[in-house]
């Protein structure tokens, strides 16, 4: 029959998850401490003791062992041969003469130092194992849940014993953290520390936006479409430029996905973060221009001096407020991406101005017309729109409105069809209008039924 210290090594292993054998050296480890306790044994080289367990009942033997000489030359550690031989008559200079030394008194005092040498060696066994999984994971998106939450940092557990700290500064502003909450996480770093490894994870990192990319978008996964650039500003918006790396795949259709289903699921992980996708180019102004989605610019001008980096983009007088964005956020997070200062002008802007500018400003008027000769630019395909305080918006010169409360001051994509003008937020339809009366239509067209049916 086992030994219930025997019994208890079994399941401590199972409860902590860890191999039996590491219970067991600990354990070892243990008894040695205490027996040179109860002797006073204060030496430090633990080869001359041994711990052994009887495999017939589990119980531990204290083995003190000793070198046969014929002349003592240490007594802790020799053993002279007339004396080995009374116990082992095969005894002989050289060969190892090993007593048993378990103490009659190995109880209770000695059983509970032992547990408490024990749990230390289990704690520190866990340590380097949660620090050994972690070490080589920096850098990756890891899914976890919030046990505790407050001013200066958030605990997450990551599964099993291994909990991360996100602190203040790692945290987003607007969101908002509750124990229980199941939330993705960026490892940001893994510090071995004597209390044990502390994880440091993030949400505001910008590699986070590209991890969860590559998470919801096999072609980002794969490869076949490759994130160039990301800026970020967290909990209000990112903006993300991608590229194909194979031919015929669509990196910005790619990225959204069917009826915006994949950037709809990044966007609903980041707690309502909005996202731009954009395609990147080689062509710095056609990038800068890509940049500044959903305003489309007029034209580019790069102006290099020394370190200083600017483009001085034309956009039209109705898409200003599109270009430079609430706050200057849109220009702003443009700059992050494209590493150039975004300087945006109306044509008007320019009529002031003599030399290089005016030329600037006759290209911009000249682009502009071609434009409006084209009806079809403005009327075919989706065009961004800004919605004014009061409700409504331009387009085609025609003022149209007002829309729900809660499209004030947002960008919405109008488009028109057969002398109607669609309203979309989000891909979702919003409001219809007649194009020549301006009147507001239901979102749907009823459907006329045949009698016969």
């Amino acid at each position: 029959m086992k030994s219930d210290l025997y019994t208890a090594i079994a399941q401590i292993a199972a409860e902590r998850s860890i191999p039996r054998e590491a219970v067991q050296t600990a354990l070892e480890q243990a008894l040695k401490t205490v027996y040179r306790r109860e002797r006073e044994q204060h030496h430090d080289d633990e080869t001359y003791i041994e711990v052994a367990v009887d495999p017939t009942d589990g119980e531990f033997r204290i083995i003190e062992v000793k070198r046969v000489v014929e002349e003592i030359e240490d007594e802790t550690r020799d053993v002279l041969l007339a004396d080995a031989l009374t116990v082992d008559p095969d005894a002989y200079v050289g060969k190892e003469y090993r007593i048993d030394r378990t103490p009659e008194n190995f109880g209770r005092i000695a059983a509970q130092t032992a547990k408490q040498v024990i749990l230390q060696r289990i704690r520190d066994y866990e340590r380097e194992t949660i620090y050994d999984e972690f070490k080589d994971r920096v850098g990756e998106v890891l899914t976890g849940v919030i046990q505790r939450a407050d001013r200066r940092a958030v605990i997450v557990e990551l599964g099993g014993k291994a909990e991360a700290i996100m602190p203040a500064r790692e945290q987003v502003p607007n969101e908002r953290y509750s124990p229980g909450q199941r939330l993705k996480v960026y490892l940001k770093e893994v510090n071995s520390e004597s209390r044990g490894p502390q994880l440091i994870v993030s949400r505001t990192h910008g590699a986070l936006i590209k991890r969860l990319f590559e998470l919801e978008v096999p072609e980002v996964f794969s490869g076949a479409v490759e994130i160039e650039a990301i800026a970020r500003e967290p909990g209000l918006r990112s903006k993300v430029a991608v590229a194909a790396r194979q031919e015929n795949v669509d990196p910005v259709g790619s990225c959204v996905g069917v009826r915006g289903v994949r950037i709809t699921n990044i966007v609903d992980e980041l707690q309502g973060e909005k996202i731009d996708v954009i395609e990147y180019s080689p062509e710095i102004q056609t990038f800068i221009s890509n940049a500044l989605s959903p305003a489309k610019p007029i034209s580019v001008q790069l102006i290099e001096d020394g370190e200083q980096k600017v483009a001085r983009v034309i956009v039209p007088n109705d898409q200003m407020s599109l270009a430079i964005g609430k706050d200057g956020q849109n220009a702003r997070l443009a700059y992050k991406l494209t590493g150039w200062r975004i300087d945006v002008k109306d044509p008007e802007s320019l009529r002031v101005v003599d030399g290089e500018e005016q030329d600037l400003f006759r290209q911009a008027q000249e682009a502009l017309a071609e434009m409006r000769e084209e009806q079809d630019f403005f009327i075919q395909g989706r065009q961004p729109r800004l919605v004014r305080p009061d409700g409504t918006f331009t387009h085609i010169e025609k003022d149209f409105g007002p829309l729900p409360d809660d499209l004030i001051g947002m960008s919405v994509d109008v488009e028109v069809v057969e002398d109607i003008v669609h309203v979309y937020y989000n891909r979702d339809l919003r409001a219809r209008f007649d194009f020549e009366s301006g009147e507001m239509l239901p979102l749907y067209d009823e459907m006329v039924l045949d009698p016969a049916d």
